[in-house]
Parts: structure tokens; C-alpha cells; sequence
């Protein structure tokens, strides 16, 4: 046990990098601005597992939680498995999937995700999100148009018109019920596994988070947290 808490908690607290970027997953509470929601909440049990505090290290976008990697501002960070960030970080295996998708005008001749690739179709995106990495791998010819994040994707799409906008699905419904003339289109372009992430190197922490996830899969803990904080716990990964 000393050896994972040495990984996880090298300074006595596990330092947990939170993705607001994510609303499926983590929000922030609009009165004291604390992060809540599932990934807090496992952030939270993890270290009352270990026996130290918590410190919630919050972000606005995925690209900069792993940015923030050669900083060493986190232990521990609640993300998407890619094969990009992989390079430098190890995975548990997933504990939540959700699906990729896209956002065009009511009146766009793009009626599914497959129909996006193609010449003069532009597609916001949040940069170093895990479907703009797909995205970057898999597009032919239509173009990736960058911000910083979700919700700066949406905002420019909406501004500049442009043909598509990409995202996590349950953000998009959301933003198509309360801007009427947008639709989201059926179908997914990738499946976003959401594990628990460790710097590369770190083997008794990657181990005993294992664990960890599927011990908080099985006894129902992943389902309780999304469902309190209204998602459907048909997210929990298998």
C-alpha cells in the first residue's frame, strides 16, 4: 500500500485533475463553484479509500488537463482513453461510454454522422478533446475548425454558420433544446471510453485504481452518481 499511496498521493492529498469540460460527468455548482458530479465523486472515494484528502484540480477542456501532465499539477485524472494521450499516460479500464456526435441547422442536407466528411463541410470542435483526436485521425476532407472548448465549439459554429459541430451527444440534445433550428443527427462517430488516467510509469497506482473502477462498477457507485446527477446509468461501462 505504501508504493500506491508514494504514486497516487506523493504529497500527501491525491490531487485529482476534473474536467468541466465534460457536463455529462462533472459540473460546477453554480453557488460555490466546487465541482460535483460522477468524476468528483470517485475522485472523493478514491481518496477516502487511500486515507488523505482530496484536491480537485479543475479544467474547462480535456486538452488542458493533459497539458497540465508536464506540469505536474495532478496525480490522478478523470478522462477519455485515446491512443494519442497513451503515449504518455496509462489507463484503468472504462467505467462510463458515451458517444461522440454532431450538431448541424435543421435545414442541412447532412442527415447522419457518415454524411460529415465531405469537401466544404466545417466542423467545430474543442481541441485535444477525445472525438477531435479522432476526428483529426479519421477526416478526409471536411475541416476541423478548434477552440478551446465545447462550448466555444458551439458558439462559433452558431456565429460563423458553419456546417456541423461536434461533441459529447447528451451536450448537444442539450443545446438543441434550447436553441430552436438545430438538430443533433443520429448516429456516432466514436464510442469515448471515460477511464481514470495515471502519468506513465506508475504500476502499483495503475493496479490498485483498476480495482478500484470495477469494485465501483460492480457495488453500483458509477450507476448512483450519474443518476443523481441526471444521466442515464446506462452509461456505466460493461
Amino acid at each position: 500500500m505504501q508504493d500506491v499511496l508514494k504514486e497516487l498521493a506523493p504529497k500527501g492529498r491525491v490531487r485529482a485533475a476534473i474536467n468541466f469540460g465534460n457536463a455529462v460527468l462533472s459540473q460546477q455548482d453554480p453557488t460555490t463553484g466546487e465541482p460535483r458530479g460522477t468524476q468528483p465523486a470517485l475522485a472523493r472515494a478514491l481518496a477516502e479509500r487511500l486515507g488523505v484528502p482530496v484536491e480537485y484540480v479543475t479544467y474547462k477542456a480535456a486538452g488542458k488537463v493533459f497539458e497540465a501532465l508536464a506540469k505536474d499539477e495532478w496525480d490522478v485524472a478523470f478522462m477519455a482513453i485515446d491512443p494519442v494521450r497513451a503515449a504518455e499516460l496509462d489507463f484503468t479500464s472504462p467505467y462510463v461510454l458515451i458517444e461522440a456526435a454532431c450538431l448541424v441547422p435543421d435545414g442541412s442536407p447532412l442527415q447522419d454522422v457518415g454524411d460529415v466528411d465531405r469537401p466544404g463541410v466545417r466542423i467545430a470542435g474543442a481541441r485535444g478533446s477525445a472525438y477531435e483526436l479522432h476526428l483529426t485521425r479519421t477526416l478526409k476532407t471536411a475541416e476541423l475548425v478548434l477552440t478551446p472548448s465545447g462550448p466555444e465549439a458551439r458558439a462559433l459554429f452558431v456565429k460563423d454558420g458553419l456546417e456541423a459541430v461536434a461533441g459529447v451527444r447528451q451536450e448537444l440534445v442539450a443545446f438543441a433544446e434550447s436553441h430552436p433550428g438545430y438538430r443533433v443527427m443520429p448516429g456516432r462517430f466514436v464510442g469515448i471510453e471515460q477511464a481514470i488516467a495515471v502519468p506513465k510509469g506508475r504500476a502499483a497506482a495503475l493496479a490498485f485504481l483498476d480495482g478500484f473502477i470495477a469494485e465501483q462498477k460492480q457495488n453500483g457507485f458509477v450507476a448512483r452518481e450519474l443518476a443523481a446527477s441526471g444521466q442515464s446509468t446506462s452509461l456505466v461501462a460493461p
